[in-house]
């Protein structure tokens, strides 16, 4: 019982400070945060309002603090403090400049917070992690995901220049960002493309120039959940494969952005049947990956395609 009110309360606190830090959260968003049902959530709400904190909400639009209400200073434990110097690590290698240089100094003034101890404590740990880089840092265009972040937050248009990996010079884009994803060693955007009429995906290290203009956002995008299969509208091929079994599970992240539509086991493989984006230059790129323990069952313009890529390879390794 003790333990159950510990958790009540801990729970209660954590709701007070999302509602400190966001302008509105709703009752779905806070059942799904912590694991708890919308019942249990309108009681904490509940129990807020009970000790005198003004909570004000309406149907379906959720839950807001009232205008200048404010928490005490909140204080880290070393923990906490602690996730935060892990975490500078990795922004330091996995972001562009200009945003690791901001974590940096956030993650500065946290320091300039805690106790004493907590800082000696803090101090032992800086040193002992680290974290590899995965790519060169571009210092000639430093900024790409801050500005990425400032144009969705204030919903402005992007102009840039994509150098696309099959395109022999760049071209000029102008763009509705919606959201940014990290996958396989690489930042990605998704965003409207008004050159293509269409939702696109891009490489941030294949942006030559960005900047953030003035013109508002022409359309109302989805709430951004990383990009799915089905996002793109353009012609697809049915394509089939086996892979064999034990590496068929490495295969789980990539196969979802080729059209994954059906898996069956057939003895010792995997039968995989995708709906794939053309042109079918990536995913040839992406089997010669794996085609030591795969097949292609169709199309045959796919199958070509490998060889077509294999023969240049075999071609560049000759002595």
């Amino acid at each position: 019982m003790i333990q159950d009110e510990l958790n009540r309360f801990d729970r209660s606190l954590a709701i007070l400070i999302l509602l400190q830090s966001r302008k509105r959260v709703t009752a779905a968003f806070l059942a799904e945060r912590f694991s708890v049902s919308l019942r249990t959530v309108y009681r904490d709400i509940r129990s807020l309002e009970a000790a005198g904190v003004p909570i004000m909400g309406e149907a379906g639009m959720g839950y807001t603090l009232m205008e200048g209400y404010r928490l005490p200073p909140v204080m880290f434990t070393r923990e906490e403090a602690a996730s935060f110097i892990a975490a500078e690590k990795l922004m330091q290698q996995f972001t562009d400049v200009a945003l690791g240089a901001s974590f940096v100094s956030a993650v500065n003034k946290l320091k300039s917070v805690l106790r004493g101890s907590e800082k000696d404590w803090i101090a032992a740990l800086e040193g002992k992690i680290w974290a590899r880089p995965i790519t060169e840092a571009r210092k000639e265009l430093p900024n790409v995901l801050e500005t990425l972040f400032g144009s969705i937050a204030e919903q402005l248009q992007v102009s840039m220049e994509y150098h696309a990996m099959t395109a022999s010079e760049p071209t000029l884009r102008q763009i509705e960002p919606v959201g940014v994803f990290h996958e396989q060693a690489h930042w990605y955007l998704y965003a409207y493309c008004h050159l293509r009429k269409d939702y696109r995906q891009f490489r941030t290290d294949r942006i030559k120039a960005i900047s953030i203009t003035q013109v508002p956002f022409s359309q109302t995008h989805s709430d951004f959940r990383r990009p799915v299969p089905g996002t793109y509208s353009g012609p697809r091929e049915k394509v089939v494969l086996t892979v064999k079994k034990e590496l068929a599970r490495f295969l789980n992240s990539e196969k979802k952005y080729y059209g994954i539509v059906s898996e069956e086991v057939c003895g010792d493989e995997m039968r995989m049947e995708f709906q794939c984006p053309m042109p079918l230059e990536g995913m040839a790129r992406w089997f010669l990956m794996f085609g030591d323990h795969a097949r292609i069952l169709e199309p045959e313009i796919l199958r070509q395609k490998v060889r077509e890529l294999a023969a240049k390879n075999i071609e560049r390794l000759a002595p």
